[in-house]
């Protein structure tokens, strides 16, 4: 049995992480601390001018989390002993020193604050986290919204790593790669792969002590860099005219080709 702490948001896709995670009879979830909704993306963006593409594709996608997720967290059991607090107080002493005191197995983050200090010394090496995008290829914000702005739905993914006091720069552990269908929309996209990243997330818990150690990946010649101010009317225009023009269809006739060309570490030991 694995006695865990979930450090997340209270957005749909988090709040179906944490229950699906509680669901497994070998994990114990101690508490999920989860961060509210004073800052997401769609608050910072509505008081903005010129915002009305930016909120549309923002409503779509709260939409379709709740096409995806609603139905399964208003049935199943919450076994995630969930405490609630605003946004960014997960480094309170308050929180951190409970945190410690109650001696999980395994910090498991997903979609918090950035975690500093005392967590991650207490934690190091048994602190974990998942970063939706493709590291070291697109970093930032909006990890995988910019690939498919950018025609590239090869780099849509997730990936597992170790915590350390970098953001997004801790030893990667294992990657999936979004699984992209005919018909799909960004949301539907992003939405799938959180599911499958959910299922990966379980058993890199489950089997922690046999992960294999993998060997980065070589650092791309041109990083890719996002921030939240990126993200524009302009941006979101190019995101479904791509859809439009059959971004979907030209990435499925040479998938694999076009994967190939963009390498994920995959561990073995989550692979079979």
């Amino acid at each position: 049995m694995k006695n865990i702490i979930i450090l997340t948001g209270s957005e749909l896709r988090h709040t179906f992480f944490r229950n699906f995670i509680g669901l497994a009879d070998d994990i114990q979830i101690i508490n999920s601390y989860c961060e509210g909704l004073e800052k997401t993306l769609q608050t910072n963006i509505m008081p903005q001018n010129n915002n009305k593409l930016r909120m549309k594709h923002l409503m779509n996608r709260e939409q379709s989390e709740k096409d995806f997720f609603e139905l399964f967290i208003n049935h199943v059991s919450d076994k995630s002993n969930p405490i609630f607090l605003s946004k960014g107080n997960i480094n309170l002493p308050q929180y951190s020193e409970a945190i410690i005191k109650s001696k999980p197995d395994l910090l498991v983050s997903y979609g918090c604050s950035i975690i500093r200090e005392p967590l991650l010394s207490a934690f190091n090496g048994r602190f974990i986290n998942v970063h939706l995008g493709l590291s070291p290829y697109y970093r930032g914000s909006g990890t995988n919204y910019w690939p498919l702005v950018n025609n590239e739905p090869e780099y849509v993914g997730a990936t597992f790593m170790h915590i350390d006091a970098g953001i997004d720069t801790g030893e990667i552990i294992h990657q999936i790669r979004a699984r992209v269908i005919w018909g799909d929309t960004p949301s539907n996209i992003g939405n799938r792969l959180i599911v499958d990243m959910a299922y990966a997330y379980r058993e890199i818990i489950r089997k922690f002590e046999a992960l294999k150690k993998i060997k980065a990946l070589p650092k791309p010649d041109k990083e890719k860099v996002y921030k939240d101010d990126d993200f524009s009317e302009e941006s979101v225009l190019t995101l479904y005219n791509n859809f439009s023009n059959k971004l979907v269809e030209k990435y499925l006739s040479k998938e694999s080709e076009r994967n190939e060309r963009v390498p994920i570490i995959r561990n073995p030991v989550i692979m079979g």
